[in-house]
C-alpha cells in the first residue's frame, strides 16, 4: 500500500468502492485529514453493514480511465458529528445534488452516520 497513493487517488475523485457483506457498493465520500469520510443512512447512501465493521476493502480508480488505482484495508470508526463540525462541513459542501443543502448537518444528526475509513499500514 502507497499512502501517498491513496491520498492522491481519494482527493482526485470522489467515489470510491467499498467492500461490504452484501457486495462493493459505489461511495461518494471526502479525503480529510489522513482519512476517508463518508455519510450512510438516513436518506444519504445506503452502505449496509458499513457501520457495524471494524475493518473494510476500499478501492480507488483513475478518474480518467476508471482503472484501479489502488485497493487496500481501512479501518473503520463512527465519528461524533456534535465534536467534529469541521469534517460535517467539508462533507456538506462536497455533496453534490442535496435538495436540502442548508439543513444537511441536521438531517445527518437525526438520521445519518459518519464514519471515518482510516488506511491501515
Amino acid at each position: 500500500m502507497s499512502a501517498p497513493l491513496i491520498e492522491e487517488g481519494a482527493k482526485k475523485s470522489g467515489v470510491l468502492w467499498v467492500t461490504l457483506p452484501a457486495g462493493p457498493r459505489l461511495a461518494w465520500h471526502v479525503w480529510q485529514s489522513g482519512a476517508i469520510y463518508v455519510v450512510t443512512g438516513g436518506g444519504e447512501q445506503e452502505l449496509p453493514g458499513l457501520a457495524e465493521a471494524s475493518e473494510v476493502e476500499v478501492t480507488l480508480r483513475s478518474k480518467d480511465n476508471g482503472a484501479e488505482l489502488v485497493r487496500f484495508t481501512a479501518s473503520v470508526e463512527t465519528v461524533d458529528q456534535a465534536a467534529s463540525p469541521d469534517v460535517v462541513a467539508v462533507l456538506a459542501k462536497e455533496r453534490l445534488n442535496a435538495a436540502d443543502a442548508a439543513t444537511l448537518p441536521a438531517r445527518w444528526a437525526a438520521g445519518s452516520v459518519i464514519l471515518r475509513l482510516t488506511p491501515r499500514a
